[in-house]
C-alpha cells in the first residue's frame, strides 16, 4: 500500500527539487566565492627590494601600482601634494644601522615613506608611523625629510625601488614609475649594521 497519494508525491518533489536548486546555488556563491577570490591576482603586487651597504641592512617593503596608460605625475599623483609611493599598505624603509639619505642622518629602524613631487624637486619624507594605510598622511611624525632632484628614465609601467649603484659604504636607491626616476643617494658607518 502506497504510503503518499500521487498529488502529495507531486508536490514534494517539486519543493524537494526547489530546496536542491537553492542548496545548490549556495554552494556555489558561497562555496566558490572565496575560492575565486583567493586566486585572483591583486592588480597592485606587494614587493620588497634588500641591499647590504657596508655592514648596514637597508630594505624597502612597497605595493607597485601599474601605470596601466594613465598620466601618472601632475594628473594621477599631483603636484605639491603628499603622496605615499605605494598602494594600499604605506610602503616602509628599514635600516639596520644610522645611514646618511642625501646627507641627512636616518637612525636605525623602520620608517613609513612618503614623498611630495614636484617638477623639479622632489621632498622625500621617513615617518615613524608604521604599518600604516596609504592614505591618510601621518602628519606631526616625521623623523627625516631629504630633497631630491628628479630625472627622466625608461618608462617603468609598475612603480618600482632599486639599487642601481652599491660601493662600499655608499649606495643610490631609485624611486622609478612612469618616466620619473627620483635619486636617493645613501651612506653606511663602517661596522655598523
Amino acid at each position: 500500500m502506497p504510503l503518499t497519494t500521487p498529488r502529495l508525491s507531486r508536490a514534494f518533489d517539486r519543493v524537494g527539487l526547489a530546496a536542491l536548486g537553492l542548496l545548490a546555488l549556495a554552494v556555489l556563491v558561497l562555496g566558490a566565492t572565496p575560492a575565486a577570490q583567493a586566486q585572483a591576482p591583486r592588480k597592485s603586487q606587494r614587493a620588497s627590494v634588500m641591499q647590504m651597504v657596508g655592514t648596514t641592512r637597508i630594505e624597502v617593503a612597497y605595493t607597485r601600482p601599474v601605470a596601466r596608460g594613465r598620466a601618472l605625475f601632475g594628473a594621477l599623483v599631483p603636484w605639491d601634494r603628499v603622496w605615499n609611493p605605494g598602494a594600499d599598505t604605506a610602503t616602509t624603509v628599514s635600516v639596520s644601522a644610522p645611514v646618511r639619505v642625501n646627507g641627512a642622518t636616518l637612525p636605525a629602524g623602520t620608517y613609513s615613506l612618503w614623498a611630495i613631487p614636484g617638477e623639479r624637486e622632489w621632498t622625500l619624507i621617513f615617518s615613524r608611523a608604521h604599518p600604516v594605510w596609504h592614505v591618510p598622511y601621518p602628519a606631526g611624525q616625521d623623523v627625516l625629510r631629504v630633497r631630491a632632484a628628479p630625472r627622466r628614465g625608461a618608462h617603468m609601467e609598475a612603480l618600482a625601488f632599486y639599487f642601481p649603484v652599491v660601493d662600499g659604504l655608499a649606495a643610490e636607491l631609485h624611486l622609478h614609475w612612469g618616466e620619473v626616476v627620483v635619486p636617493l643617494q645613501l651612506e653606511a658607518e663602517p661596522g655598523a649594521g
